[in-house]
């Protein structure tokens, strides 16, 4: 009787979509109509296979195309961010049903960390020098982190799902790679069309060399995995080869110096050195590093290498603080951006404000071609400064805390784990995660969902393995 019910219903509700449908197309001629299953479906999927949508958000984040200058002065990208939004929505309703929520998950050192990063979120919202700009921003962070970490940390139980939303994610960008180089090889794999040929998915080559890096980092992890046939080795080798091709073509230095540090992390790993002598060690070079930083910026000045087309030029670009505009332009931001938190250390002008408030802080002699005098060109390039201006010192110090609490819990992770698929996972989460912070140094991208959505979920990874996975000799043992 009760399958009899489910077909009718079925029935009915297909019904009444087709019927929607042809009213829309006959008396408003919008062939806006011809989505409306599409809709319908994934509101199904909601409602009775919730875990299907976090799924189908890690396919469709790379894909999404970034709609701007809505109402109110919104950017949105569609379809992931109603995707999520939609999702946080479904876990407020839930979390009041339910009374609760995973225990293992709520009390992880990850998950305190980001609590604390909300709540002093919160309080400079309230100082915010644009409180609603402030506000729209901490309600995006919500529906990025409760999606890609929280929920996802629950769907990691599943160990299947852990590789089912890596995979996804990556068929989307493999996608994205193919119309990308398609699109520059149109123009003759020139230096200058890289920065833009990947648009509308993303809205420059540094971006999408963030996403590379990560994904590039998780797809070399399965060549590792055991009982994986060659067939499937061979695929993964394929998308490997197809995602370093896609790196090189970027240009996008940072995204070359995020690798080549998340390979430095692993060589420590595998030489089994502790991570509190890494720690010293970062600390001494930061040390010598503001020490000696007026020679240090007097050696580079006398680089003029500008970035080109030419790969090893662009590699020699990186550190030319004297012609290449883009990283004039950086230090312009990054400059602004101090300016900004020498006038208001503490709580900062809120969260998400520097785009609209560092014009008047930019000095006459560190404008460069690409400045503008509105101050209207996007944030302030690095994860950690941007944050500083706009939250102060206990904003920049929460994102210290984050690096150093997934870095603890993932190499500890990795050292209990007593499965070799577990270690993995945990090792290629933790270095795509260090990977983007140092790439972090230069750009942030986390108040997008392109870059969310990954550094999140591999946080997931982390928090799901130490938590569900690391203790068990077989990884695809059942949890109940």
């Amino acid at each position: 009787m009760h399958k009899i019910v489910k077909t009718a219903a079925l029935y009915v509700i297909a019904a009444i979509v087709v019927a929607v449908g042809l009213f829309f197309l006959v008396k408003k001629e919008t062939y806006l109509a011809f989505a409306l299953p599409a809709v319908i479906g994934i509101l199904l999927l909601y409602v009775f296979s919730f875990d299907k949508v976090l799924l189908l958000t890690a396919f469709v984040t790379p894909l999404s195309i970034t709609l701007e200058r809505l109402a109110g002065g919104l950017a949105v990208s569609i379809p992931s961010e109603p995707l999520l939004a939609g999702i946080l929505v479904m876990f407020v309703a839930k979390l009041f049903h339910d009374k609760g929520f995973d225990k293992k998950i709520t009390r992880h050192p990850i998950s305190i960390v980001i609590y604390i990063m909300f709540m002093w979120m919160a309080i400079t919202t309230i100082t915010s020098e644009l409180p609603v700009v402030s506000l729209k921003f901490m309600v995006s962070r919500l529906w990025f982190i409760i999606p890609a970490y929280f929920l996802c940390a629950v769907l990691f139980k599943d160990p299947k799902n852990i590789n089912r939303f890596v995979w996804l994610y990556i068929a989307g960008l493999v996608i994205v790679v193919i119309y990308t180089i398609v699109n520059h090889a149109s123009r003759g794999f020139d230096g200058d069309s890289a920065h833009w040929v990947m648009t509308p998915f993303y809205n420059d080559h540094t971006a999408y060399g963030a996403a590379l890096a990560i994904y590039i980092v998780l797809c070399a992890a399965y060549l590792f995995m055991p009982n994986l046939s060659r067939i499937k080795k061979l695929s993964v080798a394929m998308v490997l080869l197809l995602l370093i091709a896609a790196i090189i073509l970027s240009f996008c230095r940072a995204s070359w110096i995020s690798l080549i540090a998340a390979l430095g992390v692993l060589t420590l790993v595998l030489l089994k050195i502790k991570f509190k002598y890494v720690a010293v060690i970062t600390v001494v070079l930061v040390g010598l590093f503001f020490t000696f930083q007026q020679q240090i910026f007097d050696s580079l000045s006398k680089n003029d290498q500008d970035a080109s087309g030419n790969i090893v030029e662009n590699i020699q670009s990186m550190t030319n603080i004297t012609t290449d505009a883009s990283n004039l332009e950086r230090i312009n931001r990054w400059n602004s951006a101090i300016r900004m938190f020498e006038e208001r250390p503490v709580v900062g002008w809120g969260p998400g404000t520097y785009q609209f408030l560092y014009a008047p802080y930019q000095e006459s002699k560190n404008k460069t071609i690409i400045s503008t005098s509105q101050g209207d060109m996007g944030n302030a390039h690095s994860e950690y400064i941007g944050t500083l201006s706009e939250q102060g010192i206990p904003g920049a110090l929460i994102v210290v805390s984050i690096v150093v609490t997934f870095m603890y819990c993932g190499l500890t992770t990795y050292k209990k784990s007593k499965n070799k698929e577990s270690k993995i996972l945990v090792l290629a989460s933790t270095l795509a995660l260090f990977g983007y912070y140092i790439h972090g140094t230069l750009n942030n991208f986390l108040d997008t969902d392109k870059l969310a959505v990954p550094v999140w979920s591999c946080m997931a990874i982390i928090t799901a393995i130490d938590c569900y996975h690391a203790n068990k000799e077989d990884f695809y043992e059942s949890i109940d």
